[in-house]
């Protein structure tokens, strides 16, 4: 069944008897069963192919005219794609399993104490109408023994319905696991998101993925419910183009930072240093070539003709409907000056610089507080899969201790004392 109507009771009700079923299915999960079960589920979803192109394919075309063209990119599948998703799972089957001893030592009354990873047990996800997520959240759950329940934009629903219930589910079910250790929310209204960060006895961490206001309203829901967060509200990559530069450089990081606009870690905003914003003119084409709107403060537009910039500097242009295809431009005064913005102005996902200058390079580097610092590289590279070889849940960007950038399925796991002694130790 996807889309039921439901009223906010029966809705919460509904994702806690998933939730439930979940936490009980998480203490049956091993590591060796569960690499098994994403081999499976990589050969259903080739097996099952026709069946999940097909329900996105009704998903696509219900919502044509409803969502912008980022969004329908983020939700169509098509064979490549199932390819990759295939693939995905088989390198996540291939990866090593979590080392539960992070550390021992034994005290001087002779206790042995070694700190471990154990698992949380069940996790919810909401994420936005992108089917891949609903498999990628799942593996990495499913790798670290934890057990989750999903919940996904409702235009992708059909899609997200038919990957949990015709490949993860019975993936599970053929080595011996419980199906119950993925659920889904199975219904397209928002309420269902808050239901899922009201359970904090069931699920006592969530996951979130989407824009930003959506992302925020849930997360202070969470925390007044007791819910902990891993929340990817916001993001867009800056780059700093230094005075010692080289433009040929700069084309080509511009270019590869640009392959896809309808993704969080692609650029955002430009940062030219003022010693080199006479380029502007040539970046400024490079980027009309590419279909890209650029918006420029009152700085940048005083060296090339371009819009005027009517959104906040640090706005991410990936997560507006209305323009999706756009790029900020300012200049700076110095190094110093391009840090602050990156650090003040933005969401702190991820920020880059061009410069021969090493020194300037490390500098930027160490002054930057963002999740992901790069020099020379494209901020596209900003992600669990390309730096880490496993799919990611979200890019957490909180300012606070704890698993923070891309959170792959080694950061799923809370920590444990284990004591032993001989019964003659005490205070």
């Amino acid at each position: 069944m996807t889309g039921i109507a439901l009223d906010e009771q029966a809705l919460l009700e509904l994702v806690r008897g998933e939730a439930r079923e979940a936490r009980a299915a998480a203490r049956l999960l091993d590591d060796r069963a569960v690499d098994e079960a994403l081999r499976t589920a990589a050969s259903l979803l080739e097996l099952e192919r026709g069946r999940v192109l097909a329900a996105n394919a009704s998903d696509v075309a219900a919502a044509a005219g409803r969502l912008d063209p980022g969004s329908l990119d983020r939700l169509a599948l098509d064979d490549e794609r199932i390819d990759g998703i295939a693939a995905q799972l088989r390198t996540m089957a291939e990866l090593p399993p979590l080392v539960r001893e992070i550390e021992s030592w034994t005290l001087g009354n002779g206790l042995t104490v070694s700190t471990r990873r154990i698992p949380i047990g069940a996790v919810g996800a909401n994420f936005e109408a992108r089917p891949n997520v609903a498999v990628d959240v799942a593996s990495q759950l499913l790798k670290s023994l934890n057990a989750c329940v999903l919940r996904t934009g409702g235009a992708a629903l059909g899609t997200v319905t038919v990957l949990v219930d015709d490949v993860l589910r019975p993936a599970l079910e053929q080595v011996g696991l419980p199906a119950s250790a993925v659920g889904l929310v199975r219904a397209s209204e928002r309420a269902g998101a808050f239901a899922l960060v009201s359970l904090p006895d069931e699920l006592p961490l969530v996951i979130l993925r989407g824009s930003g206001p959506t992302t925020s309203a849930l997360a202070r829901a969470a925390a007044a419910n007791g819910v902990k967060t891993l929340a990817h509200a916001e993001g867009g990559g800056l780059l700093y183009v230094d005075v010692a530069a080289d433009r040929e450089r700069a084309c080509k990081l511009i270019a590869a930072s640009l392959d896809r606009l309808g993704v969080c870690n692609r650029l955002n905003l430009l940062l030219l240093h003022e010693g080199v914003a006479h380029w502007a003119s040539g970046f400024l084409e490079l980027l009309q070539e590419r279909g890209i709107e650029v918006r420029g403060t009152a700085r940048a537009r005083a060296h090339a003709p371009m819009l005027p910039l009517d959104r906040p500097l640090g706005h991410e242009w990936a997560s507006d409907a209305e323009r999706v295809a756009t790029v900020s431009i300012d200049t700076v005064a110095s190094l110093p000056e391009a840090v602050a913005i990156a650090n003040d102005e933005t969401s702190g996902l991820a920020a880059g610089i061009v410069t021969e200058d090493a020194e300037a390079a490390l500098m930027f580097l160490d002054l930057y507080r963002g999740t992901a610092a790069f020099w020379h590289a494209p901020t596209r590279f900003t992600d669990g899969f390309a730096l880490t070889g496993a799919p990611e849940t979200g890019i957490n960007v909180d300012w606070t201790p704890g698993p923070r950038g891309p959170v792959t399925y080694r950061d799923l796991w809370l920590r444990q004392f284990r004591v032993v002694g001989d019964g003659t130790q005490h205070r």
